[in-house]
């Protein structure tokens, strides 16, 4: 696949500079000047320490309710536009997750949904989705290799799919792609097999860091489901797999493709509901250990978020009954972002952000923790914002037929 460079959105190279000037008030931004002609180039980024500085001074301008909606992932199961926007509005969240039901036809309808899910374009919402390819396919319209054909290919097969991927993603005004499957297996009767990059730790590292590499600076890179369901059998959308595996064993194996993505530069950290009782006899996404393990160990340092809280109530452990309660022992075990899709509805997300609200005045989730929380998510939206939302269409980002 050839992919000459993309044409960025007018306001694109525009965006940061409203975002840094208002980052200190936490005001509104100021309308983008209109430009008659697309840029023709990139917009450089702009330096870390600039857009941290700037989320740093838009959080400490936050109220506790606006820092707690801002960590919160919603999810509002419509493709209308209106519908979407008041969602976006009402509850103030920080992220929206597009699964199947927000999804139209065609791509020009799409960037319409997404749109209308971002109010202010110098602070963009989080807005993912799970575009791994093949089995996990949210844009019909992706034809590229999913880790079906790629995990027998060489890794140079995942970084141009995944870059074709990205461009698909990016162009559609969706900022982070959920679909980088840093688990691996060899057995084929593990639910992840077909998703997974690799078959050996090694080969998943080398096609997840190239997966990254190619997603690039089109789409915020996430690898999921750390630990790792590859040592854990079962499906976490059942229950909370779970292995023996010691911490050292885990390094030299079912971490390696982790440890390869995050050293590539991957912005997101996806923590799976998989209990490895060695380590933590709770589910990952609830421990504290492992998050300390990503970012002291493994050098992660970007926007840890929860795999699909709902997901924990499915699993039928009654300690684990209450989306709301499992949202506050995320954040405090370490997310930064907490995610609700399954039994998801209207008043799910203001119902997290009341109860993240009531944990901080409660004593029972630190404010500094919440603030943390808050300021990795900003930077990220900041980066969003310097680097574009979205890309103008072009037929050779499609794949080769």
């Amino acid at each position: 696949m050839s992919r000459q460079s993309v044409l960025l959105r007018s306001t694109a190279g525009l965006v940061l500079g409203a975002a840094l000037a208002v980052a200190a008030t936490g005001g509104a931004s100021a309308e983008a000047p209109a430009v008659e002609e697309p840029a023709t180039v990139r917009v450089e980024a702009a330096p870390a320490d600039a857009i941290q500085d700037a989320a740093a001074q838009r959080v400490a301008a936050m109220s506790v309710r606006e820092k707690a909606a801002s960590v919160v992932m919603g999810h509002l199961p419509t493709t209308d536009p209106a519908a979407l926007q008041a969602y976006m509005a009402a509850t103030g969240i920080g992220g929206f997750i597009l699964m199947g039901a927000n999804i139209p036809p065609d791509e020009d309808a799409l960037r319409g949904v997404t749109a209308a899910l971002t109010l202010d374009a110098a602070f963009p919402p989080l807005l993912a989705v799970d575009q791994e390819g093949g089995d996990v396919s949210r844009l019909p319209w992706d034809g590229f290799a999913s880790a079906r054909q790629l995990k027998s290919e060489p890794p140079a097969a995942a970084l141009s799919a995944f870059a074709g991927r990205a461009a698909l993603v990016q162009r559609a005004g969706i900022g982070v792609n959920f679909g980088i499957v840093a688990d691996e297996t060899a057995d084929p009767a593990s639910f992840i097999y077909r998703r997974a990059l690799g078959t050996t730790p090694a080969s998943a590292a080398e096609r997840v860091a190239a997966a990254v590499e190619g997603e690039g600076s089109d789409a915020l890179s996430t690898l999921k489901h750390f630990p790792g369901h590859g040592a854990a059998p079962g499906d976490s959308h059942q229950g909370i797999p779970s292995t023996p595996m010691s911490k050292t064993d885990w390094a030299s194996a079912d971490g390696l493709p982790f440890q390869a993505g995050i050293d590539a530069g991957a912005p997101l950290l996806m923590f799976g509901h998989l209990a490895y009782t060695a380590v933590d006899p709770a589910p990952a996404t609830l421990s504290a250990e492992w998050h300390r393990i990503a970012r002291e160990e493994l050098g992660f340092e970007g926007v840890a978020v929860t795999d699909d809280l709902g997901m924990l109530q499915a699993s039928g452990v009654p300690a684990y009954a209450d989306t709301v309660a499992n949202a506050v022992a995320a954040l405090a075990a370490g997310n930064d972002m907490v995610l609700a899709v399954v039994f998801s509805t209207a008043d799910t997300a203001p119902r997290m952000v009341d109860g993240i609200v009531a944990a901080v005045e409660s004593g029972a989730l630190p404010a500094e923790r919440l603030e943390e929380a808050a300021e990795r998510v900003a930077a990220l939206r900041l980066r969003l914002a310097a680097e574009g939302r979205g890309l103008v269409p072009c037929a050779d980002c499609a794949p080769a037929e």
